[in-house]
């Protein structure tokens, strides 16, 4: 199975966004799944569910940020070097989707308030939006750390 289909199923299975892209990542780099999840989990809906920045896009930053992040006794341009590919993950997510807002992405609904979470379900956008913003997180990690 693909990182994209993993990371789907992961989220499939009631687990977050963030969860979803970092844990196909975390675990190649020897992190524990069960550590992966729960380091990302407080990352979903938008960190904490205050819609904010997509989980999707927080969890793909951790992942650079375990691949190129500066770490002790590392020199000082690999924070600059993950600043750069932050940036370059960001200008690809928001070219392809508009935002990297989580109330954004969602048409600007507050899945706090029980009359937009209804129509955030009507509009099946959990399982449309919110599953292609997986598949890009995941497919544009793979490019920034595959090449």
């Amino acid at each position: 199975m693909d990182k994209t289909e993993n990371a789907l199923t992961y989220f499939r299975n009631k687990f977050n966004c963030s969860q979803s892209v970092f844990t196909v990542f975390g675990t190649d780099s020897g992190l524990p799944e069960n550590d992966c999840l729960k380091i990302s989990c407080a990352f979903g809906g938008g960190m904490g569910r205050l819609q904010k920045t997509c989980g999707a896009v927080t969890g793909a930053l951790m992942v650079l940020g375990l691949k190129f992040g500066k770490g002790i006794d590392d020199p000082e341009e690999k924070k600059a070097f993950t600043y750069l590919k932050t940036r370059e993950f960001i200008d690809e997510f928001t070219r392809l989707n508009g935002s990297v807002n989580c109330r954004e992405l969602l048409n600007g609904l507050d899945m706090n308030d029980p009359a937009d979470k209804k129509k955030i379900a009507e509009l099946n956008l959990f399982t449309v939006n919110c599953e292609k913003y997986v598949g890009d997180a995941v497919r544009i990690v793979e490019k920034l750390t595959n090449g």
